[in-house]
Formats: structure tokens, sequence, C-alpha cells
């Protein structure tokens, strides 16, 4: 269903599931362990696995903050994009590295989901691409004490409102791990 008619594979995109933006995040293991899951499936089908990392003050590149989680092992022939916006397409390469791919549509995990999960889905679909966000594969910290829900009802929510998500010729949605098809 994707914009693209030339673009017919599917892409796994990990997004910034560094020390820095996962410490201290809901369901840190579980979501870790789920991505992995995601990875092996991905590889295991040829599916392209494209990890994104970003860099701000808060997490300079080449600190430990910015390093991906231990857990989480990017092969060398896998795709990674820098960035340091929110949305992962913002000044970055992905768009070009997509269209090198043929991907159309991607299967997003990652964190933090109130931040740049949330921006890259929507950066994503108004791009033309499909994007389907794993809603046990994305995680975010707790920031009630600046007035935001819990985690769970963040993570909850995104999942609620992404299920439905479309545009023309472009579709959402929101699936458990054991549910993703890559196909």
């Amino acid at each position: 269903m994707t914009r693209f008619s030339d673009r017919p594979r599917t892409a796994l995109l990990v997004i910034d599931m560094q020390n820095g933006s996962t410490s201290g995040s809901y369901n840190r293991d579980g979501v870790i362990a789920n991505i992995n899951a995601l990875v092996d499936k991905a590889r295991a089908e040829g599916v392209p696995v494209v990890w994104v990392q970003h860099a701000d003050e808060h997490m300079p590149r080449d600190s430990e903050p910015w390093q991906y989680v231990p857990e989480l092992v990017r092969q060398e022939s896998e795709a990674l994009v820098h960035k340091g916006y929110s949305d992962s397409f913002e000044d970055t390469d992905l768009e070009q590295r997509l269209a090198e791919l043929q991907v159309g549509r991607l299967v997003v995990t990652g964190a933090q989901t109130d931040m740049c999960v949330r921006a890259t889905l929507h950066g994503a679909l108004v791009r033309g691409y499909d994007a389907t966000l794993v809603g046990d594969a994305h995680t975010t910290e707790d920031l009630t004490e600046y007035g935001a829900p819990s985690p769970e009802l963040v993570i909850a929510h995104t999942n609620l409102y992404w299920a439905d998500e479309r545009a023309p010729g472009r579709q959402g949605g929101t699936v458990a791990t054991k549910e993703v098809s890559f196909g």
C-alpha cells in the first residue's frame, strides 16, 4: 500500500536503544528481548535491519550514554543512521538508505515512545511509507514529575492511536512482536 511502487521491501527500524535513552525505561528488559527476537527473525528472513542512533547534549557522540545497549548487537553490514532530531528522517540519510534497500514499509521499534518513536512514525507516514509499530517493542522513561502520563499509559495510548493511523496510499498499524510479518 506504500506510495513507493518501486519499493516492495520491508525493513525493521531500531530507534535509539541506547544506554542514555533506556536507563530506567519502562519494561526495558522485555522490550530488548522483543527487539532481539525481531532482529533475529528479520535476519533469518533476509529483511534489512536499520539502526538509528541519537546524539545531543545529553548523549554526546561516542559517550557511554550514546552507545547502544549491550544486549542488542548490530551487524557491520546493517545500516546505521545517526540523528540529532526526534524524527529519524530529519537531516539524516535514512530516506536514501531505505531507497537503496527498496524499502517502502517500516516495522518500528525503539525508544523513546513519546519522542523519537512517535516522531519517526509520523515522519514515515508523511513521507509515503507504511509504518507498523510493534506495540510491545518500544519504551519510554517515567516523566510523570513533569506532568506526563505514566510510561504504561504513554505506550498504551501510542499503540491505540497508531493502530488505525492511515493516510492516502499509506497505512499505519500496531502489532505485537509475535504477530510481526515482514512479508
